[in-house]
């Protein structure tokens, strides 16, 4: 499963596909996430607080090619902090399609007066719940984990999510997560920085 599509299933660990987080904190954090894709699969780069764009070859993945094909289109703007806040504004529906399309979540209509809301409901519980369960375990092994499973703790500590992933761990698992996103690749680091600066710039203000 792709990195947005964990940090979503986290911040969205409910039986009724509520989210956990503050709806700023929540798009951000998902933002943060399809940047991340991109710069694991080798496609943009962070340096000094701007993204650049270094492979133009299509991802494999839809929404990642939607993605690149937005950072390409509009090139004159390369700050993180830009790119977070206009990603922010669609990645909870971009990437919960991804999961219904994925037959991971149900799309889920309802409406109220003049409003339609739209949640994305789990299909099976088990599914929903194993991206904090796995990566609480993965805090208390030994070993290190991937550098994607190290850019999602990052984001989910970024966002404000640690809770539910270190609800039931021991000291051990609080350590190494402090240990781990320090040692991230300085692209993914910046971006976890930014991430979590904008995030409290965000619920500071207010915003919805």
């Amino acid at each position: 499963m792709l990195t947005a599509d964990e940090f979503f299933l986290i911040a969205h660990n409910d039986t009724r596909g509520k989210a956990k987080l503050h709806p700023a904190a929540t798009g951000l954090g998902l933002a943060g996430g399809l940047l991340g894709e991109l710069i694991l699969y080798g496609h943009i780069t962070v340096v000094a607080g701007q993204v650049s764009v270094i492979d133009r070859r299509p991802p494999a993945d839809a929404l990642a090619h939607t993605v690149l094909d937005q950072l390409i289109g509009e090139a004159q703007h390369q700050s993180v902090r830009t790119w977070l806040s206009f990603l922010a504004q669609t990645s909870v529906t971009s990437v919960g399609e991804r999961l219904s399309r994925a037959g991971v979540l149900r799309r889920q209509e309802s409406r109220r007066l003049l409003r339609t809301t739209v949640t994305y409901q789990p299909i099976d519980l088990n599914v929903v719940a194993w991206p904090a369960t796995r990566l609480r375990a993965l805090l208390e092994r030994a070993e290190p984990p991937s550098v994607p499973d190290a850019t999602l703790l990052g984001l989910v500590a970024a966002a404000g999510l640690t809770r539910e992933v270190l609800w039931s761990a021991g000291p051990r698992a609080h350590h190494r997560l402090n240990l781990i996103i320090p040692a991230l690749p300085d692209p993914l680091k910046e971006l976890v920085a930014h991430t979590e600066a904008a995030v409290g710039a965000a619920v500071l203000r207010g915003a919805p």
